[in-house]
């Protein structure tokens, strides 16, 4: 998988509404789900599902549960080598697990949803880089076809609408 088709998916997500837990481009997302969704997209079904989690996860667990799941199924990135395509992740206070996720898409770029807001792609600004706790890539799989959003299987044409267009075609005929 190339960088740059990593940073075309993401941009489709742009102008996605912030959702807790969803992962519908163009419905809603937080980051977690905008990286699931990347992943849907261009390597197929997820390799696991998270479970239920509240806004407040990492500071009522105080495990770094998101990193330890990016370990499981990304490649490690090393400090600085971060390049555009890299899953970012970041700690609010540096005693705190990591719980956002971005992806980079330019050198000084970042594509990430956000509570009250939609995916948006913003400076990659120093505040941004002082809270950056990891760096990954997504694994090479040399045995899974690249995927991605004009290469969808037919399987995975009826399981939620892709578009918010598309949503609301579905909604109106579903009416009777």
């Amino acid at each position: 998988m190339r960088r740059g088709e990593i940073v075309e998916a993401a941009r489709l997500w742009l102008g996605t509404p912030y959702h807790h837990q969803a992962s519908l481009q163009g419905i809603g997302c937080d980051c977690l789900g905008l990286v699931r969704g990347i992943w849907r997209d261009l390597l197929g079904e997820e390799p696991e599902a998270p479970p239920p989690y509240s806004p407040y996860w990492a500071e009522s667990l105080r495990q770094e549960t998101l990193a330890t799941a990016a370990m499981r199924h990304l490649q490690p990135v090393a400090g600085g080598g971060e390049r555009p395509g890299d899953v970012l992740l970041f700690r609010w206070r540096e005693h705190l697990p990591a719980k956002h996720c971005a992806i980079l898409s330019e050198p000084d770029r970042i594509i990430h949803a956000h509570d009250g807001a939609v995916v948006a792609e913003v400076a990659f600004t120093p505040w941004w880089r002082r809270h950056l706790s990891d760096a990954f890539l997504p694994r090479q799989s040399r045995d899974r076809p690249l995927r991605g959003p004009d290469r969808l299987h037919q399987a995975d044409l009826g399981r939620w609408p892709r578009t918010r267009r598309e949503h609301r075609h579905d909604a109106r005929a579903s009416r009777p």
